[in-house]
């Protein structure tokens, strides 16, 4: 495992061979599993819990009520949510699971609304915004998400 210097890393439940890159900061209750890399500028709260094999670019919040399955890819300053009502200083009810299942990608600037689940393999493409579930193997563009067509053999992983 590599922590670097500049990151502050208070959770003890991470993988072997992860490398965690400077300016990230993890709190206490995340789940981080192996071989994972999780690069600058990332912030994961409490109740998150990270596969295998998981790619999380610069730029990331990952909160509480993410779960993301192994092998996933969340492209630079992907955005996620976990309230869809927030109210600054009131907080009702438990936060929303948002589920990304093994193999998805979610591009570059992407929003993911709470609640939803993104289906294994699933392909999420640069600055959609995902209001509902995806589908395992297809391919969402667009504001909202919209399926465009089925993940091809060659691009799973």
């Amino acid at each position: 495992m590599h922590i670097h210097p500049l990151a502050d890393v208070q959770t003890r439940r991470i993988g072997p061979d992860t490398r965690i890159w400077q300016f990230t900061v993890v709190l206490p209750g995340a789940r981080i599993g192996a071989r994972c890399n999780i690069c600058a500028q990332v912030f994961i709260e409490n109740d998150v819990e990270i596969g295998d094999d998981v790619t999380i670019k610069n730029g990331v919040q990952l909160w509480d009520g993410l779960r993301i399955g192994d092998g996933v890819f969340i492209g630079p300053n992907a955005t996620f949510t976990n309230d869809l009502f927030p109210r600054s200083g009131r907080r009702e009810g438990p936060f929303r699971s948002t589920r990304i299942e093994a193999g998805a990608s979610i591009g570059a600037n992407a929003t993911i609304l709470a609640g939803v689940t993104i289906g294994r393999d699933a392909m999420v493409a640069a600055g959609a915004v995902v209001t509902r579930d995806v589908p395992p193997a297809t391919v969402v563009a667009g504001a909202p998400a919209r399926p465009l067509r089925p993940v091809r053999p060659e691009e799973r992983r």
